[in-house]
């Protein structure tokens, strides 16, 4: 298993919106289980995917990370099954499966033979309600957490800055937590706490199955009520309103952590398709992020690295798609002799740029060629087509989104580019970090004498 910290969907959302023939069916169980089925004939294989609305930014301080605790332990058995019981019944009938979870997510999928969706649906429906949560399992999980937390994290130099980063760039929006939890908080949880998390979210009410494959649509809606439709929903109490304040400076921090290089991390708040004052401001930052970094013709790339030569890597990102506003991200690493200022001056320089000049029509139009390029690439993999749905249904677009992507992007502007870069790429909402390289202790090897006399 793993967690995600998907800062958007980039290119992706679109990618169904290029097969306009295939429509995407909906139906509600009485219960509240939403369904979405969309059909795809070209072999014999289903996607299903389970959604449910929650996730880290839904956590209050002291059990952060405990919706990706939650989804170890769904792995742990039921009043039916064995720990480890559902991962094997699933590889027994030829199938994958895994779960991630996200800022404002959580979700379970498998791909199998289109014969053994019922397989599935029974599985996922079992542990939809009738988890068996115990004290043994959690403590035995809790050491595969702690494992992951170190590989991802605290041995990875760039993670942990970027960790520390996110800490210091929000003041109360909850996306200033990491997925996987401050390790306090993981160190402290109990049985009760994840007895009470699954308790208040995971309900058919606060969930939408999703189903990508060779499928007809009508048996799939038979199929759910089958095996979903007798499950009780609960009653789900939305969370308060979590707006971030505004900022009122440029912020700066400085990590040290052992390094072989440094390494720099810059971001803007800016609003998101959810959160924007027109719609189109999120689609110009969507358009702005790949004039900066969408491939090796790209600004970034073309002026920094191959020109100028300051950075070794360097790049840009935003996420339509959240649930609450988001940052536009920059960061890279310089070159040897360069510095990470050096690297900032020259960002803040580019951004500066899309300020006062014009997009070019030529540079324009090859990112929104390559925006459809891309949407027909991923069109080809029934996962991301299901993961598209499920997303923009759980943060609250409504998947409907997805066929608006390319042409929404199609529309913009030089002009917009031009106005988003102006209204939000302000010191005042920046935030920046320095890794500052620490020497790294070498391990010491002990000399044995195997095989001496």
């Amino acid at each position: 298993m793993k967690y995600v910290k998907i800062l958007g969907l980039m290119l992706v959302i679109g990618a169904s919106s290029v097969n306009a023939e295939t429509k995407v069916h909906e139906h509600q169980l009485k219960n509240g289980l939403k369904i979405l089925v969309k059909e795809d004939h070209r072999s014999p294989v289903v996607v299903s995917q389970v959604w449910y609305k929650v996730g880290s930014s839904y956590e209050p301080n002291g059990i952060t990370g405990i919706s990706h605790m939650l989804e170890h332990m769904m792995f742990k058995g039921t009043d039916k099954l064995q720990p480890g019981e559902f991962s094997r019944i699933i590889a027994a009938n030829g199938g994958n499966e895994n779960a991630f979870t996200g800022r404002d997510y959580t979700a379970y999928f498998q791909t199998m033979e289109k014969s053994r969706l019922p397989v599935s649906f029974e599985l996922e429906a079992d542990r939809m309600r009738n988890l068996n949560l115990l004290d043994e399992e959690l403590k035995k999980e809790l050491q595969v957490v702690y494992e992951e937390r170190r590989m991802r994290t605290d041995d990875n130099p760039r993670a942990k800055t970027q960790e520390h980063f996110t800490a210091m760039a929000y003041s109360n929006s909850p996306y200033k937590n990491p997925i996987i939890g401050w390790p306090s908080d993981i160190e402290n949880y109990t049985i009760e706490d994840l007895k009470a998390w699954y308790q208040r979210w995971y309900a058919p009410n606060n969930a939408t199955l999703v189903v990508v494959g060779d499928v007809e649509p009508k048996a799939v809606f038979s199929l759910a009520e089958k095996y979903f439709g007798e499950l009780k929903p609960s009653e789900i109490v939305a969370i308060k309103p979590q707006q971030e304040v505004p900022q009122l400076g440029i912020r700066r921090m400085v990590v040290k952590v052992p390094a072989k290089l440094p390494y720099l991390v810059m971001g803007y708040k800016v609003p998101v398709l959810k959160t924007s004052e027109h719609e189109w401001e999120a689609y110009a930052l969507e358009v702005m992020a790949g004039i900066l970094d969408g491939g090796s013709s790209a600004r970034l790339e073309t002026n920094l690295v191959r020109g100028k030569q300051l950075a070794v890597s360097v790049g840009a990102g935003y996420g339509l798609a959240s649930r609450l506003d988001e940052l536009f991200m920059l960061e890279g690493t310089p070159v040897q002799g360069k510095t990470a200022n050096d690297l900032e001056v020259a960002l803040k320089e580019e951004i500066e740029k899309l300020k006062y000049e014009l997009v070019k029509q030529d540079e324009l139009q090859r990112i929104k060629a390559q925006v459809l390029a891309n949407a027909i690439y991923e069109r080809d993999s029934m996962f991301y087509q299901g993961m598209q749905m499920g997303m923009l249904e759980t943060v609250g677009l409504g998947w409907q989104k997805e066929k608006e992507y390319v042409k929404k992007v199609s529309e913009v502007t030089a002009e917009q580019v031009r106005e988003v870069a102006q209204k939000y790429f302000k010191d005042d909402s920046l935030s920046v970090a320095y890794l500052d390289p620490q020497p790294i202790a070498e391990q010491k090897t002990e000399k044995t004498n195997e095989g001496a006399n």
